[in-house]
């Protein structure tokens, strides 16, 4: 299995890269792991809301291939422990998953094309993050998770 992590918009904080770079270095010794930056659209101020989310929604759709299963980062996804993601990772190990694409949207979240097109929606907690702010996030929990599944001390139980 491959994981791909697609994020929407630039990120302006350093310290954002650098846990980021952590965790994602970090998860590359358990399973190949790539990083993809869809830039943030220009000159939006003349746009609906609903027009960002398709445009951004056409982004990430030219990054996903058919059998790509897809999650969405979302505030209405499901919840999970850290136990229930390593759980979560193990079953798309264990059936055969090629590639596990999660995204994090923009600031508006997703288009209808891309909720369509999605497997499932996960949330990492009931409290709003920026978007950029999920992306050290995201990668230390799944890099916890292969650590829970190696039986490894990093998370304590």
């Amino acid at each position: 299995m491959r994981i791909k992590l697609i994020f929407v918009g630039k990120n302006d904080d350093s310290w954002v890269e650098e846990g980021l770079e952590r965790y994602h270095k970090r998860l590359k010794r358990y399973v190949p792991t790539d990083l993809e930056c869809i830039p943030a659209l220009r000159n939006t101020r003349n746009l609906s809301e609903g027009e960002v989310k398709k445009k951004e929604g056409e982004q990430i759709l030219a990054k996903v291939q058919p059998g790509d299963v897809l999650v969405l980062l979302d505030e209405k996804g499901k919840e999970r422990t850290s136990e229930g993601l390593a759980k979560w990772v193990q079953g798309h190990l264990n059936s055969g998953t090629r590639y596990l694409v999660l995204v994090v949207g923009g600031p508006y979240g997703f288009s209808e094309a891309v909720y369509a097109r999605a497997n499932e929606q996960m949330a990492l907690s009931k409290l709003t993050f920026s978007h950029q702010m999920i992306r050290p996030f995201l990668t230390e929990q799944l890099y916890r998770a292969f650590t829970i599944l190696k039986g490894e001390p990093y998370h304590h139980r």
